[in-house]
């Protein structure tokens, strides 16, 4: 039987900036005589998450410190690590439309749109601007850092300029690549789609896997995965694209997201709400199962043998969008930033797991947040599991 367990009354008060909650040595030490005892309940998962607070306690004074998720994956706000985001980056926080990448050395790659594509330090206290390049303040809205016949590369997805960039990590433009023309593909539907007239081009993610670029374009009639290649140093369409839109398996409600693991590609199907799981030829394997309906999953990321992806709206009366932590049978943790008291975040786009440096030698844990509509960069970082 699931439960929540609420571990005591001090999670209940309120202390002000300025003044901390005392309390006396026996309300410190009963207080921990309870928790104690308390049998070890599991927590329910759904789409809010459980009413957790942790409670950091010395001998006269208690910090009550707000968190969201549960088991293994219970987060809080690291305000700190927030903070760090660049000061003349500010005034463009509010038009954060994309994401994160992250390289081989944990360095974080990342896009906002006026003020261009970003590198962030391991640890999450160095931004730096890369480039100068006019194209690179265009929205970013899906990225991907990939290795390919050695050299060290990003492409760069930018649905509003209907094009894919290709750079390296120096933030230097390589190459261009616009909307297909349809003859390479041997999908009957996308050749039919991008040779008709007009098609739109509207990309939204690109992944890399095994020397091919797949992208997804949900943001139009044309709801396909489709496939780049390269060849004398140039990417151009490939033969290999499926989907399109449409409620069968393998078809897709705005296919927003794409990500490849373990030798094959996950897409988030937005309007959906489903993460899908293909082989990398394009055939249909399964849906992620026990995502809370109403969800618009925008994108999918992995670390620490789990997966996790966000939803763009909060649902069931949250304050934010929710996001997944999911080990790819289930459901394992349902964490809310809108429970963190996060200033502004409400839509969140992306959702990126990462590892940063702890004190005791050991990796920590973090979730950066990539917020939308009024934007908002956050960093959440795990208390439980570590």
């Amino acid at each position: 039987m699931n439960r929540k367990a609420k571990i005591n009354p001090i999670q209940k008060s309120n202390p002000t900036k300025n003044e901390p909650m005392k309390t006396s040595i026996f309300t410190t030490a009963a207080t921990c005589l309870a928790c104690a005892c308390l049998p070890a309940f599991a927590h329910e998962v759904k789409n809010g998450s459980a009413d957790h607070t942790h409670t950091i306690t010395t001998s006269d004074t208690a910090v009550v410190v707000a968190t969201t998720g549960q088991g293994d994956f219970i987060f809080e706000w690291d305000e700190a690590l927030t903070k760090n985001f660049p000061e003349d980056a500010k005034p463009f926080e509010p038009r954060m439309h994309g994401g994160f990448t992250e390289d081989a050395d944990g360095t974080i790659y990342t896009g906002i749109p006026g003020y261009g594509l970003c590198s962030i330090s391991q640890d999450l206290k160095t931004w730096k601007k890369l480039g100068s390049d006019p194209r690179l303040k265009g929205t970013i809205h899906g990225q991907v850092f990939f290795v390919h016949k050695g050299k060290k590369l990003l492409a760069l997805a930018q649905p509003s300029d209907k094009r894919i960039l290709i750079t390296d990590l120096q933030g230097e433009v390589l190459q261009e690549i616009g909307c297909p023309t349809g003859e390479t593909f041997v999908f009957e539907p996308a050749k039919t789609y991008y040779a008709g007239e007009k098609p739109n081009f509207a990309v939204t993610d690109v992944t890399y896997l095994d020397g091919v670029l797949y992208a997804v374009t949900g943001y139009s009639p044309g709801d396909f995965v489709l496939t780049l290649t390269e060849s004398d140093g140039n990417w151009g369409w490939g033969t290999l694209a499926w989907g399109g839109r449409g409620k069968q398996p393998g078809q897709f409600s705005t296919a927003h997201g794409i990500f490849a693991h373990k030798g094959d590609i996950y897409v988030a199907n937005r309007a959906a709400h489903q993460v899908v799981h293909f082989t990398k030829d394009g055939k249909f394997v399964k849906l992620l199962a026990e995502i809370p309906a109403g969800n618009l999953i925008c994108n999918v990321s992995y670390l620490r043998e789990h997966f996790f992806f966000n939803a763009l709206s909060p649902v069931a009366g949250n304050k934010t969008a929710a996001i997944f932590a999911h080990s790819g049978k289930k459901l394992v943790s349902t964490i809310i930033p809108g429970e963190l008291g996060i200033p502004v975040l409400k839509n969140i786009h992306h959702v990126w797991p990462h590892e940063i440096p702890g004190d005791n030698g050991k990796k920590e844990l973090v979730l950066l947040v990539h917020g939308w509509n009024k934007g908002k960069y956050a960093v959440l970082r795990q208390v439980t599991g570590k």
